[in-house]
């Protein structure tokens, strides 16, 4: 979910008993001053990084590597035992924001600004200041305030990069419960079928979903490069070309790495084939099929807690709905 400060143009403008006050003293106000990376930039990360992310461009390799311009946040994070350098003053205003019963918290969105490319040995510091609290803001999720944090990250003393994040410190808005009605056989609404939900369809991905409505699992090939990519994008990450055209996946794959959902449920996803588990957990594969190249699939015909890494799956489409077909993989030796 994204939010932005936009979605409160129609909330309160000020808040009770002058907290918004004290709260906007908190703008320019250090949250961390002179922070150290735990690490130096290195190679190691950079190819986790990569990796993690599909991402094989060369800038990224051998002895002339630069680390990926966005990894830039990951330089200053404290990891699981935090940082010991940060100011008192982010803890002064959440427990202002908690205090007030703004006690829930959503991401909402970040910038980065790159400077200067980041490279292996470089060591970070950084500087982390209180930028701005919004007034009194209504969304969907409910009222509250927007904390806006930027941070400068330096490589040997110079400005590398900027990253601002932005988070809601909210109270979550009440749910009213709709009035129950008697119901009689003659009033029982019908239960509708769950639907599951629509996938986005544009024009840089039509292709794709042509190709499933054939059952054919199509992948895009640079035409000046030959480099296969996947999810379908409008140009070359590795040459620039926005030449392309498409190859037919075999269908064998492995799971490279996997998740399995437990909440919330939904009713139109099943742990497995089984009707009966529908909103039960479910496994989610990122699978790698044998052109190289990845993608995001539900792994089918296994229970969803029997799904390891390294398993080998072979395509199939799964007919949703009357209108949706979607490539899934099953389990291989798997009925």
């Amino acid at each position: 979910m994204t939010l932005t400060e936009r979605d409160g143009a129609a909330g309160a403008r000020g808040a009770p008993d002058g907290l918004y006050g004290i709260l906007a003293g908190f703008a320019g106000r250090a949250a961390a001053t002179a922070g150290i990376g735990k690490d130096p930039v290195n190679l190691p990360m950079i190819r986790h990084w990569c990796e993690a992310m599909g991402d094989a461009h060369p800038a990224y390799r051998g002895p002339d590597a630069v680390a990926p311009p966005t990894m830039l946040q990951a330089w200053t994070m404290g990891g699981l035992s935090g940082h010991t350098d940060r100011s008192s003053a982010h803890e002064e205003l959440f427990a202002l924001l908690d205090g007030a019963g703004y006690t829930s918290v959503v991401a909402t969105d970040c910038e980065q600004e790159y400077l200067r490319p980041l490279r292996p040995g470089d060591e970070i510091t950084f500087d982390t200041v209180i930028e701005s609290v919004s007034e009194l803001k209504t969304t969907k999720l409910g009222t509250g305030h927007f904390v806006t944090t930027r941070t400068d990250v330096r490589a040997g003393g110079e400005l590398a990069g900027t990253h601002r994040f932005r988070i809601l410190k909210y109270a979550p808005a009440a749910r009213r419960p709709k009035p129950a009605a008697p119901e009689t056989a003659d009033t029982k609404p019908a239960a509708r079928p769950v639907r599951r939900p629509r996938p986005v369809i544009n024009r840089d991905n039509a292709g794709f979903w042509e190709g499933v409505a054939a059952h054919r699992l199509l992948v895009q090939r640079c035409g000046d490069c030959a480099t296969l990519r996947f999810p379908w994008l409008p140009g070359c990450a590795d040459c620039g070309s926005r030449e392309w055209d498409t190859v037919e996946a075999s269908g064998a794959g492995t799971v490279f790495s996997y998740v399995v959902m437990h909440h919330p449920s939904f009713p139109a996803f099943t742990a497995s084939d089984d009707p009966a588990a529908a909103g039960g957990p479910y496994a989610v594969g990122l699978i790698e099929l044998a052109e190289g190249v990845r993608m995001i699939s539900n792994v089918v015909g296994v229970p969803y807690d029997k799904v390891r890494i390294g398993m080998p799956v072979r395509l199939e489409f799964l007919r949703a709905d009357e209108e949706l077909e979607l490539p899934v993989f099953r389990a291989e030796g798997e009925d």
